[in-house]
């Protein structure tokens, strides 16, 4: 049973990292990183690029804070037409809703982490905890490199295949003059997937490689 539950923490130390990526890029911090990138795409309408990155960053703040839909539903451009349309305001609920869950996920699994190495420690099997969770940093590396590697030759048929594995219906699809997409271009969402692999990648070799051998130091 203890192998069975070993292997399970193998299994969820990727998830964990990569849950643990998104939840870095949740931040007003990269927004604004990707938004003073060279070669970052301009708005093709004209937004003027301090009110487009002060929506963008409302549209993050609305993810993570505890307001309903009329916190976005209620923004208006200077001229007092809405922000957004209604697709785009039942697609950001959605992504709410899906965000939501995630960060319980994180959360849950941080938790249940805390109380495990507390368990281990009292039981004497700490050490191979740590070498499920070795194995577990190596199979995160191991998939967010074969990730990427899609994500270079087929960024879109990902980026199609997330919306409708995680969403309903087509509220994802707009037109390229709603304001979701010149908020959040295309790039935006390479970046994000690049980011979001690229530390999960770190804390896969992390895990499995240097603090392995910082504890054999010990």
């Amino acid at each position: 049973m203890r192998k069975i539950f070993l292997g399970l923490v193998s299994l969820v130390v990727p998830v964990f990292l990569l849950l643990t990526a998104l939840r870095l890029l949740l931040t007003p911090t990269f927004v604004v990183l990707e938004y003073s990138l060279p070669g970052f795409p301009a708005d093709s309408y004209g937004m003027p690029a301090a009110d487009r990155q002060r929506y963008a960053l409302s549209a993050l703040d609305y993810l993570v804070n505890e307001e309903g839909i009329e916190f976005l539903g209620e923004q208006t451009f200077p001229d007092g037409a809405p922000l957004y349309n209604e697709r785009e305001l039942r697609h950001m609920h959605d992504v709410k809703v899906l965000t939501r869950t995630v960060l319980n996920v994180w959360a849950g699994i941080t938790l249940a982490s805390v109380a495990l190495f507390l368990l281990a420690r009292r039981g004497g099997w700490s050490a191979e905890l740590r070498g499920a969770i070795q194995q577990g940093g190596r199979l995160a590396l191991l998939l967010i490199a074969a990730v990427l590697i899609l994500v270079v030759l087929s960024f879109d048929a990902i980026f199609v295949g997330f919306h409708r594995i995680f969403f309903e219906g087509d509220t994802w699809l707009f037109q390229y003059t709603d304001t979701l997409i010149r908020l959040f271009p295309m790039r935006f969402w390479q970046d994000v997937f690049i980011a979001a692999g690229l530390l999960t990648a770190l804390g896969g070799l992390l895990l499995g490689w240097l603090w392995p051998r910082l504890n054999a130091k010990g």
